[in-house]
């Protein structure tokens, strides 16, 4: 009987959603949405890089997951990766990639948390431009005197 009500539930938020599209509407409704990211690419911060746009998308992946953050949407054919800040910070953000030319992509993030999209566009974009990285559960090295450093 409990699941007859769940079913009847989701069709009825289905139905009264008015413009929103129903696939939209159940992304939301599972917590996966990226519409509020893509929203957001007219604040989004971007950088150029001389990578094609191929490598590009694959050396950001690489760097999210270096992080530490959660990968919840690849989207190759839409140029989009979505992440959360973590496992246990569902802070959602939106890494957009637009080919300019075979050498050159520009990658946009976009969060409706200004403080993680500038936390994490900076070690990503540090890290596509080879700068070295600060891993997400790095152990702080010991100095000559044996304390932590």
């Amino acid at each position: 009987m409990n699941k007859i009500r769940v079913i009847i539930a989701v069709t009825l938020l289905i139905l009264a959603s008015g413009c929103a599209s129903s696939k939209e509407l159940t992304k939301g409704f599972m917590g996966v949405s990226t519409k509020e990211l893509e929203n957001g690419r007219s604040s989004a911060i971007k950088k150029n890089f001389n990578f094609d746009y191929f490598s590009c998308y694959t050396k950001t992946l690489d760097g999210l997951k270096l992080i530490g953050a959660y990968t919840y949407v690849q989207d190759v054919k839409k140029h989009m990766i979505a992440v959360y800040v973590s496992e246990a910070d569902t802070t959602s953000l939106g890494f957009f990639f637009t080919e300019l030319d075979s050498a050159n992509t520009t990658v946009e993030v976009s969060s409706l948390s200004i403080y993680a999209k500038e936390k994490l566009s900076k070690q990503i974009f540090d890290f596509l431009d080879g700068k070295p990285m600060k891993l997400k559960d790095e152990p702080k090295k010991e100095t000559t005197d044996g304390k932590a450093g």
